[in-house]
């Protein structure tokens, strides 16, 4: 089975990758920096890991990369990003296509597949509006609401989780963890429940280490910028007890130290599932030894309430969960613990390449 995944980059993600990779003046010398920097990895292929001549990775909204494989194969240097990666796909003989970026390569895309290619599978863990994503075999994620929505539209749509990551396993095994409380992501008062939940949680600050490491929006940084504060920008600000606490965002390995070095990860869903939950946060945090505190609701297997995982009901309990949660250190490591043995047990990489090869034979 030929199978090509194709990935997407944050916009935040790329500036550290281009850092990593300044070295880099090759295709295959930029892939294999963004490979070990673990980026997404919850959600890559098993082969694509192993290096596996059958499976061909990259990232097609990465322009660098992907123009370095244009030159060194014989297309102009300004080929566009949809010419490039086809004239990957045709070269490298593909069969299966797995897009983890429909929304920029979408229908009207897939039509353009060359004659080698049986099968084409996308991700997409998120609400699309009217987008059509008709043209393909087979949407996968794992928020059985979202799924339900593909199928209601006609469209073929099936169950696939994230996996443990390997690399996860020498970040898990730290005990030094100075960190009380650690959350990374993003922040917008448009998900209310989430800033809600945030400035609950960074008011314990005084007696405790809150790490928040927040993704901030252009307008909330020019905001909070000495010229900001003599705008009219106050609704675009953050909270003070958030901005006391905040942090550069962090990703790839950067993000996995973090977790290691933290007691509990704080989760907030931003309610694009109804009551499913199933983050990729939920993998990392597990995955690296800290005891992830979330949402209340539905989760993946294996992920308890009390058992491998903890939830709130809301901003207030939250709070009030984490505070006697790192009065019991005991209970705390117990319940990490089980979290680190549950998704290393029930969430393998291999595990993760038979389903997809099971979801593919009969997409």
């Amino acid at each position: 089975m030929r199978v090509f995944q194709n990935s997407g980059v944050y916009t935040a993600y790329m500036r550290r990758l281009d850092m990593l990779a300044v070295g880099a003046r090759s295709f295959s010398e930029r892939l294999v920096l963004f490979l070990h920097d673990r980026y997404g990895a919850c959600h890559i292929l098993e082969p694509v890991m192993e290096s596996s001549p059958d499976v061909f990775f990259t990232n097609g909204d990465d322009e660098i990369l992907q123009r370095y494989w244009a030159v060194e194969n014989g297309l102009p240097a300004s080929s566009d990003m949809e010419t490039i990666l086809l004239s990957q796909i045709e070269h490298h003989r593909t069969e299966i296509f797995y897009n983890s970026d429909p929304m920029r390569y979408g229908n009207d895309f897939v039509r353009k597949l060359p004659g080698s290619v049986r099968k084409s599978i996308m991700w997409r863990a998120a609400p699309s509006g009217n987008v059509d994503f008709g043209a393909y075999d087979l949407i996968v994620c794992n928020f059985p609401a979202i799924l339900e929505s593909y199928r209601k539209l006609g469209w073929r749509a099936e169950y696939f989780a994230p996996a443990h990551d390997p690399a996860m396993d020498s970040y898990s095994e730290n005990r030094d963890r100075p960190i009380d409380v650690l959350f990374v992501g993003g922040y917008s008062r448009h998900h209310r429940r989430r800033a809600e939940i945030l400035e609950a949680v960074s008011a314990i600050r005084r007696d405790f280490e809150v790490s928040y490491h927040l993704d901030r929006s252009r307008l909330t940084k020019i905001a909070e910028s000495p010229i900001g504060w003599l705008l009219p920008l106050g609704r675009h600000r953050r909270p003070k007890n958030i901005r006391a606490v905040s942090r550069n965002p962090l990703f790839g390995r950067q993000l996995y130290e973090a977790i290691s070095k933290a007691k509990i990860v704080l989760n907030g869903a931003v309610d694009m599932a109804g009551t499913d939950r199933g983050n990729m946060r939920c993998w990392e945090a597990l995955g690296c030894g800290a005891l992830m505190v979330s949402d209340a609701g539905v989760y993946p297997e294996g992920m308890v309430d009390n058992v491998s995982i903890a939830t709130y009901e809301d901003a207030g309990s939250a709070a009030q969960t984490i505070v006697e949660l790192l009065r019991q250190p005991e209970r705390l490591q117990t319940l990490a613990c089980e979290g680190n043995r549950t998704v290393r047990a029930l969430y393998s990489k291999h595990a993760q390449w038979l389903n997809f090869q099971r979801l593919a034979g009969k997409a």
